[in-house]
Formats: structure tokens, C-alpha cells, sequence
């Protein structure tokens, strides 16, 4: 049975399956370092007000399920997820610097 999000004059069931790469999907993303990206995700869907139905950080990708609120646009939380995760990323891992960030992203909204 499909759960429904209420605002004061709306109800909807937006949810998308967004996944993200890394550059030439080099398989990077363990130890520590999935463990960060993680975290970074999770911490930008709560600012969002996103709920994560599911999730994995594999080696060379990050799939996730949200539930997205009406007021916010996928392209927008893509946007802040990525930019945020590479930024401290390659701050906090300096071997990883620009060379296994992807510029890819795939996003589908599933509708019933």
C-alpha cells in the first residue's frame, strides 16, 4: 500500500531512484571513504527533508530510493548531494582529489 506525504492542501507520492558514479567507475568507494560518503548523503537528505526508503554505496556508485517532499526538484538535491560529497571528499581524502569524480548522474521518477 503506497504511503502518502501530506502538505495543508496536497497529497503525493513522489519517489525517485537516483544513482550517481564515480569517474570511469573506478571502484574507490570502500573503507572509510564509503563510509563518509554515506554519511554526507544522509546528512544532505535531512537538510532536504528526504526520506532514504533505500540505499547502498557500492564500490564505484551510489544508488538511492527517496521520497521527495512536492516543494523540492530532484536536479536541486542531486546537485547539493554530489557537489557536497565531492567537496569534502576530496578535502578530507586528498588522494582522491579530482581524478575519481564522475560528472554523471541518472535520475527516474517512478509513478503508479
Amino acid at each position: 500500500m503506497k504511503t502518502y506525504s501530506r502538505g495543508a492542501h496536497t497529497k503525493c507520492h513522489h519517489r525517485f531512484h537516483i544513482v550517481y558514479i564515480t569517474k570511469y567507475r573506478y571502484k574507490v568507494l570502500r573503507g572509510a571513504l564509503q563510509q563518509r560518503v554515506r554519511e554526507i548523503v544522509a546528512q544532505v537528505a535531512e537538510e532536504f527533508g528526504v526520506r532514504i526508503v533505500s540505499g547502498v554505496v557500492s564500490s564505484d556508485h551510489v544508488h538511492i530510493f527517496v521520497s521527495i517532499p512536492p516543494h523540492v526538484r530532484e536536479s536541486d538535491l542531486v546537485k547539493v548531494m554530489k557537489g557536497r560529497s565531492s567537496r569534502k571528499v576530496q578535502q578530507e581524502f586528498p588522494e582522491f582529489r579530482k581524478r575519481y569524480w564522475g560528472w554523471g548522474r541518472m535520475g527516474r521518477s517512478l509513478k503508479y
